[in-house]
């Protein structure tokens, strides 16, 4: 099940949302770092694209770690990204960039993503792009 996950993080990084969208359940569940967890590939979707305008994000140093039983992965890597425009809520954007350790958790059935849960420091993101 790992190569769905390393398949989900090379679409990730190519800017292909259509490929991420390849490796989810129709039902999964999405807990975004400090929000709300949303279900469905509809709704992320919809998140996809609100990222891809509002930040350019490329992952690196990438650790991928997988359950025995196939049905569990994380991951742990860092954020490199520039913050294109103004997101609600949070500081202006002025083309910042940022580099932010981060991890991902994945649930996995039947060889797609049915949970993806991802954490990152955001008072680290905010001291750098203030």
């Amino acid at each position: 099940m790992s190569e769905t996950v390393k398949a989900y993080f090379a679409a990730f990084n190519r800017g292909d949302i259509e490929g991420m969208l390849d490796c989810l359940s129709e039902d999964v569940a999405h807990h975004v770092n400090e929000g709300e967890v949303r279900m469905g590939k509809e709704k992320f979707r919809a998140f996809c694209a609100h990222m891809s305008r509002t930040y350019r994000e490329e992952l690196t140093d990438m650790v991928i770690f997988e359950a025995e039983s196939g049905t569990r992965a994380a991951a742990e890597f860092i954020v490199n990204g520039t913050y294109l425009e103004t997101d609600e809520g949070l500081p202006e954007a002025r083309g910042q960039n940022y580099r932010l350790p981060a991890g991902s958790f994945f649930s996995l059935e039947n060889g797609k993503i049915t949970r993806v849960v991802t954490y990152y420091n955001l008072a680290d993101w905010l001291r750098q792009v203030s």
